[in-house]
């Protein structure tokens, strides 16, 4: 799977799943957790300026593409989390099932982007210099708008208070539509327009 990516950067080297148990000292029962999702794990591509010389490094040395043969789709994504802090790189996860690939890419949270047909998937390298490229990454694995003026973390910070001022205010709408009592009703009504004003 080339991923759209420069067969420069080709590595297709296996990561064994006992190598990555030993090295971490995972416990049983992570590690059989680990295992009813995931079949085999490999370091498909190495973007790097040695393997792609068109690329500067301003403070990214390398981004990983690593790719992981799913046992089911409906897999536990604490499995690709714990995958994303065990191993301490720029990683790009290509996530394998069915003929279908679902990218996932760690920067403040997790992030994933949808299915989409394995031979149809690709990464473009978008910018001048690694970190160009990683945010690039990120912000189209994770569907962000990087608004004038925010880096791509403050971005990521303000998009997570606005969908967690949003999931409040659905909650006190829904508790106003049932609330019988005028005065509670008009409490409520405040809190909304209060929180409405800090979107």
């Amino acid at each position: 799977m080339s991923f759209g990516l420069p067969h420069t950067a080709e590595v297709n080297k296996a990561l064994p799943k006992k190598a990555i148990f030993a090295k971490f000292g995972l416990k049983a029962a992570q590690r059989d957790h680990f295992d009813e999702d995931i079949s085999r794990l490999v370091i498909s591509h190495e973007i790097t300026t040695r393997s792609v010389p068109a690329l500067a490094t301003v403070d990214i040395q390398g981004i990983y593409v690593v790719t992981v043969l799913l046992k089911r789709k409906d897999f536990d994504h604490r499995n690709i989390e714990l995958l994303t802090k065990l191993i301490p790189q720029k990683m790009v996860i290509a996530l394998l099932h069915d003929e279908q690939v679902q990218f996932a890419i760690f920067h403040e949270r997790l992030f994933f982007s949808p299915w989409h047909p394995a031979d149809e998937a690709s990464l473009p390298l978008n910018g001048l210099s690694l970190d160009d490229v990683w945010q690039s990454m990120v912000t189209t694995i994770g569907d962000i708008t990087v608004q004038d003026g925010n880096t791509l973390t403050e971005q990521i910070t303000l998009d997570e208070q606005h969908a967690r001022l949003q999931k409040q205010i659905a909650a006190l709408e829904n508790k106003m539509r049932k609330e019988k009592q005028p005065r509670k009703k008009f409490e409520l009504h405040q809190q909304i327009q209060e929180l409405k004003l800090k979107l």
